[in-house]
């Protein structure tokens, strides 16, 4: 074992794990969205868990940083939050926030993040870049919300682990990236329906099943972008 200094603390890990499961399993919270402790890839791609590494000349990835003895860091910085509220930023730039209507409303990982970060969900001044459709029908079994999907990849990473031909991958680039579904249509050809694992490990409830009884994220018809109410995302999670 190590013994690693996380914002002074003092914790015993083990070398070659990553800085941010340790953090989340010592009960130091981290902002991240695309790191699932189950999936054996680390993509650093949503570029939230960032924390300060002393040695280093600029804040680093926790996911990517692993465990070495008297390793020390800081997760409250404020260069560190600074560049955990523009990851988020750019993130709700594509992101249509219906709190109300959503079933990962109250444990969502947008509104946990925001709430950290002291920020709430619609930022002033900040352009939408939405998709259309609103909502893909292609998969036999579940529902794709384009404009929740914050492209983590865990859905995308947890089908290539745990099946021999994966079912759903990432389609288009930049901005006009999406999560689809290629396969048979047939949904009893498909392990999908025993499986979900998909649909459990999504952050905000971007893949919905048809068969849940819980309401439906947004519906097919969802509010104009520019539309204030009374959602709760208005003054913050």
């Amino acid at each position: 074992m190590a013994t690693i200094y996380i914002d002074d603390k003092a914790v015993e890990a083990t070398p070659g794990d990553s800085l941010l499961s340790v953090c989340l399993k010592n009960g130091i919270y981290v902002p991240h969205l695309c790191y699932l402790e189950e999936l054996k890839e680390t993509p650093a791609s949503c570029r939230l868990c960032f924390v300060e590494v002393e040695g280093e000349p600029a804040p680093v990835t926790a996911c990517t940083t692993m465990v070495r003895e008297d390793l020390r860091v800081r997760t409250d910085t404020p260069e560190v939050r600074r560049l955990q509220r523009a990851a988020l930023r750019l993130l709700l730039s594509v992101h249509r926030v219906d709190c109300g209507r959503c079933p990962a409303n109250k444990h969502c990982d947008l509104q946990r993040i925001a709430a950290l970060l002291g920020t709430g969900l619609k930022p002033k001044n900040l352009a939408l870049l939405l998709r259309e459709p609103q909502v893909v029908r292609v998969h036999p079994l579940f529902d794709y919300y384009p404009n929740r999907c914050v492209l983590c990849g865990r859905c995308v990473r947890l089908c290539r682990e745990r099946h021999a031909m994966p079912l759903l991958t990432f389609a288009d680039r930049g901005f006009s990236t999406t999560v689809t579904f290629y396969g048979q249509g047939n949904s009893e050809e498909i392990p999908c329906a025993d499986c979900r694992a998909c649909v459990k490990a999504c952050p905000v409830a971007a893949l919905w099943p048809r068969d849940s009884d819980a309401p439906v994220p947004g519906g097919e018809e969802e509010p104009s972008p520019n539309t204030a109410g009374s959602d709760p995302a208005e003054a913050g999670p």
